[in-house]
């Protein structure tokens, strides 16, 4: 079984930065694959993006070049979203997603979800 928790989100400015983190827990397999999705209500949930343990990295073209994914293996999993210069339509429910695969389709686990809001 798999916890994640996430913590970060808020209000932020247009043009402002805000950073995302994720902790994930395991007690037998290993996660492979952490990253991020949003949500706004009416629409379905969009990758935003996602990183392996060994480092690879996917991001959705419309966050590419202004966020970046990173991750913390050593002892702990635990993933970070940078986001800068964010935009009013990177407003959404923001969660973490996890699996023991090597991609997010999504994957099998998932945070609570947490609000980040760009605004004026």
């Amino acid at each position: 079984q798999v916890q994640l928790v996430e913590s970060g989100g808020g209000l932020v400015r247009p043009g402002g930065s805000m950073t995302l983190s994720c902790a994930g827990s395991t007690s037998r397999f290993a996660i492979n694959a952490m990253g991020w999705y949003r949500q706004v209500p009416g629409k379905q949930r969009e990758l935003v993006a996602y990183i392996t343990s060994g480092g690879t990295t996917k991001y959705s073209e419309s966050v590419k070049g202004r966020f970046d994914i990173s991750r913390d293996n050593a002892g702990k999993n635990t993933v970070y979203l940078q986001m800068n210069n964010l935009k009013p339509e990177d407003t959404a429910v923001y969660y973490c997603n996890a699996d023991h695969s090597y991609t997010l389709a999504p994957g099998e686990y998932w945070g609570q979800g947490s609000q980040v809001t760009v605004s004026s």
